[in-house]
Order: C-alpha cells, then structure tokens, then sequence
C-alpha cells in the first residue's frame, strides 16, 4: 500500500509519517512538502491514499486532489487541515475522509479502516455492475446456467426494487421479440432457471415473485449502483463508464452515472 501525505508543515509531514509507520509497518509512505513534487511523483507512482493539506503555498490541497484523480480515479482522499470551512468543497471532490488538525493515530486509524476494513458494512450476497454485471456469495461467483436469466436478474437489479410484468421484462430482454406464447413460455424458463440458481448459490432471498410480478430486495444485497448513488465515495471512484455493459436497455442509467460522475469531479 502506497500514502502519499502533502503538507508545508515539515512536523505535520513527520507526525504523519510515524502514524502511518505505526499503523502500516510494511507501507510506502511519501512525504512531501510542495504538492507540484507530491503531483510530479504520482505521475509514476501513484499512491492508493493521499492525506492532503488544503491550504498550502502554490497549489491548495482542493487542487491537488483534482489532479491526483485524473492519475488514478480511484484514490482515496483524506484532507487534513485546521480549516473546518474547506469541508464542504473538500466532500464535493468525493474526498473519503476530513480530519482536523491536530490529529493522533486514533484519528487516522478511523479513516482508514472506513477504507479498508469493511467487515461490519459488508453483506453476504453483493453484486458488482461496473465493469460487467456478477453476483457474489461469500465472496463466491454464483455461475448461471442461462446468460438470459443473469440478466433478468441484472435488470431486476437495475430496477432497484421496483416490481416488473412479464411485458416489461421481455421488451427489455428481447426487445424485437413478439409477445406471443413463445416468447411467454421462454421467460417462464428463464425465471425457473434463475430462482434455481439462487436457491442452489444459497441467494435465493434477494428476489421477490409473485403473480406478473418480479422484483428484487436491495436491502438483503450490497451493489456498487446503489452505493453510488448514496454518494458513497470508494463506489463513485470504481465507476469508470461501465455500468451494465453488455446490456444495451443499462445504457440510459450509464449516461446518467456518467453526466452524474462528470459533476462531482
């Protein structure tokens, strides 16, 4: 794990890096007391979490993290300064975390467990849509038998709990396809197939069926989506454009993700 930590104060810089020694003996850790040094040596050795001055000589800390995130999307911000005010401006660069001068291991311990210590957060069943859609139990790949019915229950997903007809299912899954009873016959099998797979993956509590209708529980499942658009920052910096790619009905909420995205850096 790389930190970098940008301060002009040089005892800040050396409290930080005894903290940082401390909690991760077997870090990098990079000590710099000019950002543009700080911003010219992530441009080789970008680092996985930036504790960063906001008031500084040259270039404010706000502006260094904008720039660190457009070397790597997905670092982890975390501003330390004695400057309460800048908090706000600070969350809208999707930092991860604000600590207040002066700050003591504790402090530091907090944030980064926040980062890197999900255990309590974390659910059994979670479901990746960025980068391809995949369902997970305990950290597993659950293996579909039909690409059909893994993505009715990526559309399911998609629909964040709202219930869906069969209609509505099939215009999205087969778009040209005539309602006939073929096509109603087929979608029978696809639900079959995919209460199978999750009764057998142990997952079968994330969806709800009833008579026409079809839904999932977003509360019984973690998923990058829905962690976005709480704002969650460590979703909002995994997001790279990708949302439901293989599925051409995911594209208007990818735009949106991306335009949303697009705001907040």
């Amino acid at each position: 794990m790389r930190f970098f930590t940008v301060d002009d104060e040089v005892f800040m810089l050396e409290e930080m890096k005894k903290i940082l020694g401390t909690l991760y003996p077997d870090g990098e850790i990079f000590t710099f007391d000019c950002p543009e040094k700080a911003f010219e040596a992530a441009k080789e050795f970008p680092a996985d979490v930036a504790f960063l001055d906001v008031k500084m000589r040259r270039m404010s800390g706000l502006e260094l993290a904008a720039r660190l995130k457009k070397i790597k999307p997905d670092i982890h911000i975390i501003f330390v300064t004695g400057y309460q005010e800048y908090a706000v401006d600070a969350f809208r660069l999707r930092a991860t975390g604000y600590l207040l001068k002066p700050v003591d291991i504790e402090d530091v311990k907090r944030e980064l467990t926040f980062i890197y210590d999900e255990t309590p957060k974390k659910k059994r069943i979670t479901v990746q849509t960025f980068g391809g859609f995949e369902l997970f139990v305990a950290g597993q790949p659950v293996r579909f038998g039909r690409a059909k019915s893994k993505e009715l229950l990526a559309y399911l997903v998609d629909r964040r709990g709202a219930t869906v007809t069969m209609a509505e299912a099939c215009a999205a899954l087969f778009e040209e396809a005539q309602d006939t009873a073929a096509t109603k016959g087929y979608f029978r099998q696809l639900v079959y197939d995919l209460k199978n797979t999750l009764k057998k993956a142990g997952a079968e509590e994330i969806l709800a069926k009833s008579f026409n209708s079809y839904a999932v529980l977003p509360d019984k499942f973690d998923c990058d989506y829905y962690r976005f658009l709480r704002g969650d920052p460590i979703a909002v910096n995994a997001y790279r454009n990708d949302y439901m790619p293989l599925y051409s009905w995911g594209e208007i909420h990818n735009a949106e993700l991306y335009f949303e995205k697009q705001q907040k850096d």
